[in-house]
């Protein structure tokens, strides 16, 4: 089984982000970058498939620049057999970046192809379906968890008050958000392993990006807090507050 899992570049979570002196872009210095958290969702899941069915091969894709063959490298050192870089400016068009994956994976032979659900940079949440638009396949998104039987993936959703469970015949795309899969931790054999594994690096079929970032600014700061009162004889005007002040109750 042919596994591809579309992974991506992103600040690391906890990074103290600060906007860059052109004011349209962050501030790199000091930065840990990694796998954006859903990507590695995605990841861990094929791993584990492959593990499960005792065969197949995992290979991870990015669209980026050089850089981005860190979190390739990481991916490796994780499990995955092979990875693929498409070197192109980064850019915020979700079409952009799903056409240059699709004009890699359409001849790939793809059985399976899964992304993260959002990347936690722009979080917007248009990639894989694009992908799969382009491609011709069903999608499904936001699985927690999902099996793979006789031709088919069987998806799990969390929906409101239960789960919805979604069938697509193969080959499929699949985006994964926090569930099941919890990410594994790179084993020193296997960042060992990692240096000998295939990177391969190509130029994306990026085109031009239709999205233009014209200023970044921090959100508000948040205002000081306000003690009310003590013990219950704060609670009447804790909840005049809220009701007139918040408008949440």
């Amino acid at each position: 089984m042919k596994i591809f899992v579309c992974v991506k570049r992103v600040p690391d979570t906890e990074a103290r982000i600060k906007i860059g002196a052109d004011g349209r872009s962050i501030d790199p210095a000091g930065i840990k970058f990694i796998i954006s958290p859903y990507d590695e969702y995605a990841l861990e899941a094929a791993l584990r498939l492959k593990e499960a069915q005792g065969e197949g091969e995992v290979t991870v894709v990015s669209v980026g620049d050089a850089a981005a063959a860190e979190q390739l490298r990481s991916a490796l050192a994780m499990g995955a057999d092979a990875a693929v870089l498409l070197k192109g400016a980064p850019t915020t068009d979700g079409l952009a970046t799903a056409k240059a994956l699709a004009a890699e994976l359409a001849s790939s032979g793809a059985d399976l192809i899964l992304c993260g659900m959002r990347a936690v940079d722009d979080d917007q949440q248009q990639v894989g379906p694009m992908l799969a638009e382009l491609l011709d396949l069903p999608c499904v998104t936001a699985v927690t968890e999902f099996q793979v039987e006789g031709g088919k993936v069987v998806c799990h959703r969390e929906v409101e008050g239960g789960v919805e469970v979604v069938e697509a015949p193969l080959p499929a795309v699949v985006t994964t958000t926090k569930g099941a899969h919890e990410p594994r931790y790179p084993s020193l054999k296997g960042i060992m392993a990692a240096k000998k594994k295939p990177l391969t690096e190509k130029e994306a079929q990026l085109g031009a990006s239709r999205i233009e970032i014209l200023s970044l600014e921090p959100p508000p700061e948040r205002p000081a807090g306000r003690i009310v009162g003590e013990g219950p004889a704060a609670v009447p005007e804790l909840v005049r507050l809220l009701h007139e002040e918040a408008r949440v109750l």
